[in-house]
């Protein structure tokens, strides 16, 4: 080797260079896609104008409402009138090819109040099940009327939970008969914890048509209060936390629907029956239920994010002020270090949330979102567990002060603790999880 021959470092230098730049015109072809979890200037426009009506809007009035118990609907109004309560608003953060824009606006309005973020999009339980259910037809007649008109707000309720059936969703005894003579379905039972019940116009009902074929046996009916006799409210519940969101008891007792009432339509209906009680089915058939739950357990994860956000950034700003033996008290690791927790838990929980957001973009097209591993469990489990986490931390940092209603952390371990209960326990979700993991029939 000479002095001008250049060093073997310098050779395989060179060469990994080449094979770089190889490798990265190839991969800058279409096929390639790059990873980023940057937000685009429209969507972090649509996401700060719904924290400026989080922070101007419903965090003043969250205790008010919180007490009262009642819904806000001089909020829902305002919210309808500025464009972030209604179908079109529904709409304009479901058509993002990224899945994020929904989550995204629900961690902010959490982030403001659960309570009347709850009131705020209650109904979309209700349209999801429309959505996710129904016909375009259906889609079109009765979706504008689960929100009224800036005007004349309105909401809807989703109806699936009973007395004796919440996780175990086969145990749902509300009937649906259909009378052959007059052409229309006949519901008799009673609904529990539903969102809006009683208060809404359209209810979407849960109900069972042929008790022998379990889960397969159910379809999901739009019962328009205005139109029909027979429903009525029962118990408004006195909750521990949402105080602000109406939750009651529904009976219907003989309430008569027209047959295209059905969601999907009879003879899709018809058809679906039919099939399941072929012997030797091993087809599941899509439960209404399930199916709405499905397309909202990371927007549930999402508002969760949002009141596990709002207690840490208060308890960050508490431990700065707040001053013990001459010093804040962020200063003492025993402080810092649950802080530190509670950031990267927030973090690691809405990660799983967009991951699942972003496949349930899948729906835009058409199509189920594939959670093969249950990623749309695996999210609201998380983030619910997260929030309850968070706000008993935060309530500890701010100590005495933590337990009193003058700060709002209170409120918000309150708000926090449904979310591992609703829209699937904690416990479902770990079996949803676990199912779709190992392939078994886990009981």
């Amino acid at each position: 080797m000479t002095l001008t021959d250049p060093k073997p470092s310098e050779t395989v230098s060179a060469d990994v260079m080449a094979l770089a730049g190889e490798l990265g015109a190839e991969r800058a072809k279409p096929g390639w896609s790059t990873f980023s979890l940057a937000l685009n200037d429209e969507q972090r426009e649509i996401r700060d104008w719904a924290h400026t009506f989080a922070a101007d809007v419903m965090r003043p009035a969250a205790s008010e409402w919180d007490e009262r118990e009642t819904t806000p609907w001089p909020v829902i109004q305002e919210a309808a009138k500025i464009g972030l309560y209604g179908l079109e608003a529904n709409v304009n953060l479901f058509i993002d090819p990224s899945g994020l824009l929904m989550p995204l606006v629900h961690e902010e309005l959490f982030w403001g109040d659960a309570g009347i973020g709850m009131s705020l999009t209650g109904t979309g339980l209700a349209s999801s099940a429309i959505f996710s259910n129904g016909t375009p037809e259906q889609w079109s007649q009765w979706l504008p009327r689960c929100y009224g008109t800036p005007d004349d707000v309105k909401v809807a309720a989703f109806c699936s939970s009973e007395p004796g059936a919440g996780s175990d969703v086969s145990a749902i005894r509300t009937r649906a008969t259909y009378d052959e003579k007059t052409g229309e379905w006949v519901i008799n039972g009673q609904k529990a914890w539903a969102t809006n019940g009683g208060i809404a116009d359209i209810h979407v009902v849960v109900a069972t048509v042929d008790p022998s074929l379990g889960t397969k046996g159910q379809a999901a009916f739009v019962v328009p209060k205005s139109e029909v006799r027979g429903l009525e409210q029962g118990t408004k519940l006195k909750k521990h936390g949402l105080r602000a969101s109406h939750t009651a008891d529904v009976f219907f007792d003989n309430v008569r629907i027209p047959a295209e009432n059905v969601l999907g339509g009879k003879e899709k209906l018809d058809a679906r029956l039919a099939k399941a009680r072929e012997p030797r089915d091993g087809q599941r058939a899509r439960n209404a239920s399930m199916a709405t739950f499905e397309m909202t357990r990371h927007i549930v994860g999402a508002q969760a994010i949002g009141i596990a956000r709002a207690a840490y950034e208060f308890a960050l700003e508490y431990a700065k002020g707040r001053e013990q033996f001459g010093r804040p008290i962020i200063d003492n690791q025993g402080i810092a270090f649950k802080l530190a927790d509670m950031a990267m838990e927030i973090d690691a929980a809405r990660l799983l949330v967009w991951r699942a957001a972003n496949m349930s973009s899948a729906l835009m097209r058409g199509e189920s979102p594939n959670y093969r591993h249950g990623e749309g469990s695996m999210a609201k489990l998380k983030a619910g567990e997260v929030a309850v986490k968070v706000t008993e931390e935060a309530i500890q940092i701010l100590g005495g002060n933590g337990y009193t209603r003058e700060y709002p952390v209170e409120r918000m371990h309150r708000d926090a603790k449904i979310y591992t209960i609703f829209e699937g326990t904690s416990e479902i979700q770990r079996l949803v999880i676990s199912r779709a993991i190992s392939g078994m029939r886990i009981r």
